[in-house]
């Protein structure tokens, strides 16, 4: 159907019989694609007596046979459009409008459908260069050591020297995770506070990712290192039984036997650490944690007994 519209888009007539010679099929395996083209909202004109075939005005455009991936590809335009990635939007907007100009109207109502029935909740995260993003990518790509300036979280500024394996987008945010040449270990990269310096460095050997997979590092990383109260809890189901219950970012699962395993998780607050550790839904103990842990769990206790507590008769 491809080799059918560009023979279609020269804007002459196109006799069956010489359609199905350049294509190397029969003329009814012509007209049944002629006919797959129209269903899909290609304007191919046929000559009456004579059975030419013409595409009609509008349609000079490449080719666009695609059905659900058009879909997927027009929506995930209009996301980036409001995305995390500076000097996108506009990009993506333009490439949205040529992409529906080429979708068959059937395709272009669902587009429209979904897009005016979704609204979409939360804040942005922090924005991104685009071309600092690529130019990471392309160090990830190529396996090529990556110097950048960095910001760390409390203000200071460190020149670093790595190597780059993966990005992640978690979030809402960026990072990078990375073999740190100078520290000899992994270590996770905020994308919006890097500043890389070209030209790249020397090329490297890949490494085995952290943990198995980069996605299970930064969750890991992300659960408990950073926050001011960190804490295990022991929880008596299996590490699979609540592998659904803790989602990514909340905490960092450990598997111990089939009937139990760790749960590390971080927080602001130690009352914070107490709803993520409850809302696990599996009963728990602690192993460690701040003194203001034990104390946040007592009084959130006696606030859900006193909540079922039979109220006094009169």
């Amino acid at each position: 159907m491809l080799r059918l519209l560009s023979l279609l888009q020269t804007h002459r007539e196109w006799s069956g019989s010489e359609l199905a010679a350049r294509l190397g099929v029969t003329t009814r395996t012509v007209r049944r694609d002629v006919e797959r083209l129209r269903d899909l909202g290609y304007p191919v004109h046929a000559t009456r007596g004579t059975a030419c075939y013409q595409l009609g005005a509008g349609a000079s455009l490449p080719p666009l046979l695609l059905d659900d991936e058009a879909v997927a590809v027009a929506l995930g335009l209009h996301t980036a459009a409001g995305g995390s990635i500076a000097g996108i939007e506009e990009t993506s907007l333009r490439a949205l409008v040529k992409l529906e100009q080429l979708l068959p109207p059937r395709l272009r109502h669902r587009v429209n459908t979904l897009q005016t029935a979704t609204v979409r909740v939360g804040g942005p995260g922090p924005r991104v260069d685009a071309d600092t993003l690529m130019t990471i990518a392309g160090a990830c790509r190529r396996r090529e050591r990556l110097r950048f300036d960095y910001t760390g979280a409390r203000g200071g500024e460190s020149l670093r020297s790595v190597e780059p394996h993966s990005l992640v987008s978690f979030h809402r945010r960026w990072y990078l995770v990375a073999w740190d040449t100078e520290r000899d270990d992994w270590r996770t990269f905020r994308v919006d506070r890097m500043v890389p310096r070209t030209p790249t460095g020397p090329r490297f050997a890949p490494r085995q990712p952290p943990d198995g997979d980069v996605a299970t590092y930064l969750a890991r990383r992300l659960s408990a290192g950073a926050w001011p109260f960190q804490a295990t809890v022991t929880l008596h189901e299996s590490a699979a039984a609540v592998a659904d219950r803790v989602w990514p970012g909340m905490g960092a699962v450990e598997a111990v036997d089939d009937h139990s395993c760790l749960l590390h998780v971080g927080a602001e607050t130690p009352s914070a650490l107490v709803w993520m550790i409850t809302s696990v839904d599996a009963d728990f103990t602690l192993v460690s944690g701040p003194a203001e842990l034990a104390d946040a769990l007592r009084a959130q206790a006696g606030r859900c007994a006193r909540a079922v507590r039979p109220a006094s008769p009169r």
